[in-house]
């Protein structure tokens, strides 16, 4: 059999493949690639979910990709593992930096210098095929698409396919090799067979390793390639099967080509039942939060279902129709081009979703666009090795790439200079940027530039994400890192999540000054709790729990004069603060031990009608220290509410340092010459320093240590 082969990612082509006297072109499968492109762009541009159309997409990836492999191996032919890869970076690269210059050339000129150092990083991830772990480690949201998304975060997809391409021609052509050079070089190939058994039972381990990471960790999981694999393996696996049945003459290579033993009419029915499964995956399922585990069998299934009933069905015939065949034709660069547009559109135009009219403008417009793409970039490097334009658009998509590369890590060197000046204290002066003090000490603020800088606040990090002293979202190991005054018998634990965090700057400073010893036990997204299943976004974060199980019990042992933690969130449902019922279980289980505990109140957060925003993109775009801030009441309580819950917990000492954040009715994001935000909801480490004195006079209240 020999299948269309091309698909979100290059292969070889009709012209290239090896012969085959039974082969048959499955054009309708080219179809199905058009329909999944354009699931995807409507449930992307209008319903805000996931459609399962990259689920089929990557099944079919690992169809085509490995029976040419397959192919490939048992004619005899190259097994050059760098041909094979030079040729999918030929086919692949051209149309994606074409895309990604273009998004490159609209970050500079419309989107705020804010956003450059992000949307540069995600640039150099796709250039590289690992876009998907980058969004992984930034944990983004693949169901928001608002204009403060990333307009490359779609490419994920195409950097997963890309990494089982490398995996694939290391195992096919790995044991071709072992095989030939084992039989003094014939051209002889593994059967078949062990592909088979091979591919599934990877594709068995990778889907129990999804599974598990949907109800661990889903936003880390949904990109993770050891999660995703099992959906193309699955493919992978099909077309072993067909290869070792045809090596045989079995019938389900005939059934494959549609060659009845078993009837039209139930193949027909088993294509019905797998086009209209992909048709309403996402109406049915919630992508975001289920996929890749057990209920991305749905779309995967239909998508081998409709590989199984062959190109003789109606369905077939109606994926096989010009149109279909027009629509598989664009279905790669149109789903490079309508990710990027919607988000520049949402952008240009300040809405948070995308209507009827800005829909089908976008829809429009990426159709012109993916034409052109096949015109004038895909068809020319179908033409011999020697000609023009293939050699002009290689050397101009490699010159994009490099272009692209140094421009970012260019821009990305040039922040870590100015926040590297900050940290050095060789930019901040109190007299010129007093920052919290203008609130707690009536100091004066000269005119000056806002420091950070706006496009380097969100790297003016606390110093224990800089030394790795924090852990990730995705393990439960315990990090222990020391500050302050080292030597000291005075202790005070430092333990929660980044919240709790960004107060090292300021403890750190104090416990040098003061002659305190400042131990920190900190997780991403995890305050310290106990009892119910603390969430992360809208998933359950079990990781969480067992971290701070495993923390509490150091603290137990350890016994440090004082733990230092968050005391307040945000309320979820409203405005204004809540103390959950879990950190109040916190003190109980430490007031057992005899370990009393500074709770802070937590810092007013960046919302304004339900919808989070950075500071420094605010003010970019032309906001104002107070238009960009937060009213105090929308996030913060009148009273703070660890008054109340404290109650009969005598060694729970509270810190408020609000005053020190707003300024009467508003929570401004510049205080005294300095950004107080770098995010939505974190503080600068330079703004922390400044709030430094106030925290020193609560502690002290608190603990009686000065």
């Amino acid at each position: 059999m020999h299948v269309q082969p091309q698909f979100l990612a290059g292969d070889e082509n009709e012209a290239t493949a090896p012969p085959r006297p039974t082969s048959t072109v499955r054009v309708d499968l080219n179809g199905l690639r058009g329909i999944a492109i354009a699931l995807v762009v409507v449930f992307h541009i209008w319903m805000g979910r996931v459609s399962g159309g990259v689920d089929v997409f990557l099944t079919l990836s690992g169809f085509f990709f490995t029976a040419s492999l397959i192919r490939t191996a048992q004619s005899g032919g190259s097994i050059d593992p760098i041909t094979r890869v030079r040729r999918i970076l030929r086919r692949l690269g051209p149309p994606l930096m074409v895309v990604l210059a273009a998004v490159a050339f609209a970050t500079l000129t419309l989107l705020p210098r804010t956003r450059w150092a992000d949307v540069g990083d995600q640039l150099v991830s796709a250039v590289f095929f690992y876009t998907n772990w980058e969004l992984a480690w930034t944990a983004q949201d693949y169901l928001a698409a608002d204009q403060s998304v990333s307009p490359v975060q779609h490419l994920w997809s195409v950097a997963v396919q890309f990494q089982f391409y490398l995996l694939a021609i290391a195992v096919v052509f790995g044991l071709a090799w072992i095989v030939r050079r084992s039989t003094g070089g014939q051209p002889m190939s593994p059967p078949a067979g062990l592909y088979l058994v091979l591919f599934a039972g990877a594709a068995l381990l990778s889907f129990v390793y999804a599974a598990d990471g949907t109800s661990e960790m889903q936003s880390w999981n949904y990109y993770d390639t050891g999660a995703r694999l099992w959906e193309i393996l699955v493919g992978a696996a099909i077309a072993a099967l067909f290869a070792a049945c045809q090596a045989r003459d079995r019938p389900a290579h005939r059934w494959r080509d549609g060659q009845s033993w078993v009837g039209r009419s139930a193949r027909t029915l088993l294509a019905v039942a797998g086009l209209t499964a992909i048709a309403l995956c996402g109406f049915v399922l919630d992508g975001v939060r289920e996929f890749p585990g057990p209920w991305a069998l749905l779309p995967v299934s239909a998508t081998v279902a409709l590989i199984l009933a062959g190109p003789d069905t109606v369905v077939a015939q109606l994926m096989s129709t010009r149109f279909g065949v027009w629509l598989g034709s664009i279905a790669f660069p149109l789903y490079l081009w309508h990710w990027p547009i919607l988000i520049f559109a949402l952008f240009l135009t300040g809405e948070p979703s995308a209507g009827p009219t800005l829909g089908f403008v976008v829809v429009g417009l990426s159709v012109l666009l993916a034409m052109a793409t096949v015109r004038l970039v895909e068809k020319p490097l179908q033409a011999p090795n020697t000609s023009i334009p293939k050699v002009l658009i290689t050397v101009v998509a490699t010159a994009t790439a490099a272009v692209v590369v140094c421009g970012s890590v260019g821009w990305n060197y040039y922040i870590d200079r100015s926040v590297a000046d900050l940290q050095a204290g060789e930019v901040v002066d109190a007299s010129t940027h007093p920052g919290a003090l203008v609130l707690t000490d009536g100091a004066l603020a000269e005119d000056a530039e806002v420091v950070p800088a706006l496009f380097s606040a969100p790297a003016d990090l606390p110093i224990t994400t800089v030394e790795g002293c924090i852990a990730d979202f995705d393990t439960r190991d315990v990090i222990s890192c020391e500050y302050g005054n080292k030597d000291s018998e005075r202790t005070i634990a430092l333990a929660g999540g980044s919240h709790a965090e960004h107060w090292i700057t300021a403890l750190d400073q104090l416990g040098r000054e003061k002659g305190f010893r400042v131990v920190t036990y900190l997780k991403m997204g995890c305050p310290l709790t106990v009892g119910s299943m603390p969430m992360l976004g809208d998933s359950e974060y079990p990781g969480c729990l067992d971290w701070t199980d495993a923390v509490l019990g150091e603290i137990e042992r350890n016994k440090p004069d004082y733990v230092f933690t968050n005391s307040t969130r945000p309320r979820p449902d409203g405005p204004g603060d809540i103390t959950p019922d879990s950190y109040a279980q916190v003190w109980a289980q430490l007031a057992e031990h005899g370990v009393p505990v500074l709770g802070v109140r937590d810092n007013p957060w960046l919302d304004r009608d339900g919808v989070a925003y950075r500071a420094a993109d605010c003010l970019a775009e032309g906001g104002t220290a107070t238009s960009c801030g937060v009213h105090r009441q929308t996030a913060l309580s009148p009273l703070d509410p660890a008054l109340a819950a404290s109650f009969g917990y005598p060694a729970v000492h509270l810190l408020d340092l609000s005053d020190a954040l707003c300024d009467g009715p508003v929570c401004r994001v510049i205080q005294g010459n300095v950004l107080v935000y770098r995010d939505e909801h974190h503080l600068t480490a330079t703004y922390v320093r400044t709030l430094t004195p106030e925290l020193s006079r609560q502690i002290a209240s608190a603990t009686g240590w000065w």
